[in-house]
């Protein structure tokens, strides 16, 4: 009997008692991409966990981190390793620390960018229009959601495509053409409470009082959160 299944590699988890609140990283992707049929399995990553190489493993969700994938830990090393050596028919969605460390071991550049601080709800300007159709469905033209980065992918690998973008983060999404690759430096993953007790619970510790304040002021606009989870949904399927 096979035992198909989709990979989420935890590569962060969220401060101290939010997860009891709002589950792990792991736990919202689990919930919010499931559906008939799907399997997942977590893999802590952070702790030196990746899934064997096999006919079983059907897709990956790499979650996003505190981490910079230009820092010498050991797990980020073999996490760039296990990457290289995948299979290119498997389908692998990055968020944030994900988006980043699969540019960073296919051929891009990320470093902890001069602008600072990006939090809060921003807005990407989607660049490549059919192809954003045939993910989401939907025709927008601007995405708005949720994020939270200093480190940001400043040269994308060639065999990328720029999905959307903004003047703050040029590289805000990423779809992968000579293997199955979809990234975001954007959290869909999180909910409006979710982002908003993040925030709060980094005030005035990492990141300056002021600029969480306005950040939290723009968490109450509408997100397009759910069309990117229905195109992440969709490319692990495919």
């Amino acid at each position: 009997m096979r035992n198909d299944y989709i990979a989420i590699l935890e590569t962060g988890v969220p401060p101290a008692g939010l997860d009891a609140t709002y589950g792990t990283y792991a736990d919202m992707f689990a919930q919010l991409l499931a559906s008939e049929g799907r399997s997942f399995k977590v893999f802590k990553t952070l702790a030196g966990e990746l899934p064997e190489q096999d006919e079983n493993l059907k897709g990956v969700v790499i979650t996003g981190s505190p981490a910079g994938v230009y820092e010498d830990d050991p797990w980020i090393a073999a996490l760039m390793d296990w990457l290289r050596a995948l299979d290119t028919e498997t389908p692998v969605v990055g968020i944030c620390f994900g988006h980043q460390v699969m540019a960073q071991a296919w051929g891009g550049h990320v470093e902890k960018s001069h602008k600072g601080w990006g939090i809060g709800l921003h807005e990407y300007e989607v660049q490549a229009h059919d192809l954003w159709q045939e993910l989401a469905g939907a025709g927008a033209t601007r995405i708005a959601c949720a994020v939270t980065h200093q480190d940001q992918v400043v040269k994308k690998p060639e065999n990328a495509i720029v999905l959307a973008g903004s003047d703050f983060t040029p590289h805000g999404a990423l779809y992968y053409t000579q293997r199955k690759g979809l990234s975001f430096q954007c959290h869909p993953e999180f909910c409006e409470d979710f982002a908003s007790d993040l925030l709060i619970s980094r005030r005035g510790i990492r990141i300056d009082p002021a600029l969480v304040d306005q950040a939290l002021t723009t968490l109450k606009k509408p997100s397009q959160r759910h069309d990117l989870l229905g195109a992440i949904s969709k490319f692990l399927s495919a």
